[in-house]
């Protein structure tokens, strides 16, 4: 369900809206399919705009771009001018949830491809001082260290409502010389409508309903948090970077977005559900192209189950290993679940069948001990460390082999029943 909120007190021509991401229908027709198209259907769909990367920009005057119809530089105070509210009951204040963060590399500074769009959790801390959560593997944070290193600031820019495929590539995990305004042209078929930043040569959505334009303060660390996050259960508090905001533009009665975060399933579950599968896969069937499919939609891919042919005794492990060393895999890919081509990752049923009928405990189950974690996941002990889980439910290959008949039943030929079954029904309707 959709949610639009419109006439909120204190906010006079401005609007809410919610849950645009939040159902398998709305990602469908995002993706310019039927709203009924099955997710392992939109998961090969995906995949096939993906392939059309690098789409085409198109720059917009500034003084054309709807963006920049309304511009405010002075007495900046956010949550009067924007309208916040709180997430879930115990977050340490109102935080933005949905909004395409736009920052460059210092030491690329001309490097379209380099400019990284993404979407981190932002607290509101003081008329125009936000805090951001920029954890270790984010690209943010590589631009930020890059800044630091120099001790000078670093521009940023937080765009909201912008093209939902926009929103869609921010939280995708990405090559770091991949841009994210390349890939949403591609799927959209059409080029990403950009214009420059008024304070910042940042490119920025031109079609933006918010656009918050500021410096991250270089060496400067500040309590953030706590904050019900994607996994379902609150963060804690940690000393993340600060940001001042210099300048605040909008559309004529813009629509504020933002996304809610609870237990899953909620509108994150779908945002990052296919837009984590598909890179994933992409990585491993470069050099794997025995892997079918990959499910990772479980919470960004804290769970991610891959279908692949085991190629020779121990292989499919190997795909495992691959996984976990990709750059999203080494943080957030804890449990790994290995099936064979036969099996559709996406139906439960085949993989909790394979799970109970080719799993052997004492070969095919691997711990892998202090790995690198995902601070967010409260399993994650101490915050940031963690472990790989690897469950191997493929058939086993030579040399290791099952000795014992093991043979698959071969399910019923129907044909010869079709004919029979349809001239009863058609028997019955006449009656």
């Amino acid at each position: 369900m959709n949610i639009y909120i419109e006439n909120i007190k204190g906010h006079p021509g401005k609007s809410v809206a919610l849950n645009v991401h939040g159902s398998w229908a709305n990602i469908a027709v995002m993706m310019g399919m039927d709203k009924n198209t099955p997710v392992k259907e939109q998961f090969f769909n995906f995949l096939g705009a993906w392939d059309k990367y690098p789409g085409e920009i198109k720059f917009i005057d500034k003084d054309k771009a709807p963006c920049h119809e309304v511009v405010i530089k002075d007495n900046i105070n956010i949550v009067e001018m924007l309208p916040m509210f709180r997430i879930n009951k115990w977050d340490a204040g109102c935080f933005f949830s949905k909004a395409s963060v736009v920052t460059k590399d210092p030491y690329e500074p001309d490097n379209f491809d380099t400019q990284n769009v993404g979407t981190y959790r932002m607290q509101v801390m003081g008329k125009d001082l936000v805090g951001i959560q920029a954890l270790g593997f984010h690209d943010i944070a590589r631009h930020i260290t890059h800044a630091e290193e120099t001790n000078k600031p670093l521009p940023i820019a937080v765009c909201l409502g912008v093209d939902p495929v926009l929103t869609f590539m921010a939280s995708t995990p990405i090559n770091y010389d991949q841009s994210e305004y390349k890939f949403a042209a591609a799927i959209n078929g059409i080029p990403m409508e950009l214009t420059k930043a008024l304070t910042s040569d940042l490119d920025i959505p031109a079609n933006a309903e918010y656009v918050l334009e500021g410096e991250i303060l270089p060496r400067v660390r500040v309590p953030e948090g706590p904050f019900g996050e994607f996994p379902g259960s609150y963060s804690g508090m940690r000393l993340q970077s600060q940001f001042r905001v210099k300048c605040i533009t909008h559309r004529k009665a813009p629509i504020f977005e933002n996304l809610f975060m609870g237990r899953p399933w909620t509108e994150i579950d779908y945002l990052m559900g296919l837009n984590t599968c598909v890179p994933l896969y992409k990585q491993l069937k470069e050099t794997m192209p025995e892997v079918v499919a990959v499910n990772a939609m479980y919470q960004h891919g804290l769970t991610a189950i891959i279908s692949t042919g085991n190629r020779f005794g121990g292989y499919a492990k190997s795909v495992a290993f691959r996984l976990a060393s990709t750059p999203h895999g080494i943080s957030y890919c804890k449990n790994i679940i290995l099936v064979g081509p036969d099996v559709d990752p996406f139906n439960l049923e085949q993989v909790m069948w394979s799970l109970s009928a080719r799993v052997r405990p004492a070969k095919d189950v691997i711990v892998i001990p202090n790995t690198p974690g995902m601070p967010l996941d409260p399993t994650s002990e101490p915050a940031g460390m963690g472990a790989k889980f690897i469950v191997d439910a493929t058939q086993p290959a030579a040399p290791d082999l099952i000795l014992r008949d093991t043979r698959l039943i071969d399910n019923p030929d129907s044909k010869g029943f079709e004919k029979i079954i349809a001239d009863l029904q058609k028997a019955a309707t006449k009656k």
